[in-house]
């Protein structure tokens, strides 16, 4: 269903004049960082310090702190392997393939997937992880030659018969038992599946002993801690500062930025992934009505909360996106915990309990 991945730009290094760092200068903690491919997108996972180590600055405290992180990527591989819906012998696809039949899932399958249908009766059906058919039909990767996106629209008559299979109703829960009830019906998890990691992937670090991190997978930011410990004059720590792009500033050009400490954000946009046809632009965020992409003056929205929530955020920033400046604004505001950051067509910018540090 979704995801614009890389929206957020992660701004690591921190601006000193504003921190008031102390004389050991440790806000210069460069930490150790290593950056691979899973989950088809870009991840990188950042520690600065673990307990009893303030710093990593010694060859032991590295080799440390990358295996924890090697270990964290073998989490998202494994996860991958249960949650896609293209690795034959995952949940999902025997789900998907099972023509209605009872499957027995993993418990992160059952708890993704509850989230999900909880998720789809909040915002009336705007996020459903039943899309799975409608999303196969559509391309948002191509590129010719001069790197200008392209794509093809699909056939109309198709496109109606598989958005006729959308409808989260259709997913049955029995224990640790899931089917579709519609056999014809497709599970795609693209839409919370990577905030759903994330959140896993941080508790890992933590169990394993890390007190500040940064887990980047593919823009669902999950920040554990602060960027150090006593590093400022009052022997307090230092937030993080995590910038948000400027939707279509083609630069890596920021809006501005957030501080954040033990805090996920995640961002949803229209201006990523798309293709144009006839001066017509087709995003990848797909109508669960309709099966084309959703009619909204939203750019971008970025959603804020605790970590642990990032799963939440995924699916939140979808939705909203999908409702429209107006109604994201009045669903946004009614939950709990939560802030955002509204870019519209215009470029006016909506703030929710949230702003820029």
């Amino acid at each position: 269903m979704k995801k614009f991945l890389t929206v957020l730009i992660l701004m690591i290094t921190l601006i000193i004049p504003q921190l008031g760092c102390n004389a050991q200068g440790q806000n210069n903690n460069p930490g150790i960082s290593k950056t691979s491919f899973h989950l088809d997108t870009v991840c990188t996972v950042t520690i600065y310090s673990m307990k009893g180590i303030e710093k990593l600055d010694s060859e032991e405290q590295a080799q440390k702190a990358n295996m924890v992180i090697t270990e964290a990527f073998g989490i998202c591989d494994e996860y991958e392997k249960i949650l896609s819906k293209t690795i034959e012998g995952s949940d999902v696809y025997k789900i998907n393939n099972s023509q209605g039949q009872w499957v027995e899932v993993e418990p992160a399958t059952l708890d993704i997937i509850k989230q999900s249908v909880a998720m789809s009766e909040l915002v009336e059906g705007k996020f459903d992880i039943t899309i799975g058919k409608v999303s196969d039909l559509w391309d948002f990767h191509g590129e010719d030659e001069q790197g200008k996106k392209t794509g093809t629209l699909p056939d109309d008559n198709i496109l109606k018969e598989a958005v006729s299979h959308v409808g989260y109703e259709n997913i049955a829960i029995e224990g640790n038992r899931v089917r579709l009830l519609d056999s014809e019906a497709q599970i795609d998890l693209g839409g919370i599946a990577k905030g759903y990691i994330a959140d896993r992937v941080a508790e890992y670090l933590e169990e394993a002993g890390v007190t500040s991190a940064i887990v980047d997978l593919g823009g669902n930011i999950v920040v554990v801690g602060q960027k150090g410990e006593k590093l400022d004059n009052h022997g307090e720590g230092v937030d993080f500062s995590v910038g948000i792009a400027a939707p279509e500033s083609g630069r890596g050009e920021l809006l501005g930025t957030i501080s954040c400490a033990d805090k996920t954000v995640v961002t949803s946009g229209t201006y990523e992934r798309y293709f144009e046809i006839e001066g017509i632009r087709y995003h990848h965020v797909l109508d669960t009505v309709s099966g084309y992409p959703v009619d909204t003056d939203l750019l971008s929205v970025t959603v804020i909360s605790d970590k642990g929530n990032s799963a939440l955020c995924d699916a939140l920033s979808t939705s909203a996106l999908a409702l429209g400046k107006e109604g994201a604004e009045e669903f946004l505001k009614k939950q709990d915990n939560v802030g955002a950051i509204l870019v519209d067509l215009e470029g006016e910018i909506t703030f929710i309990r949230a702003e820029f540090s």
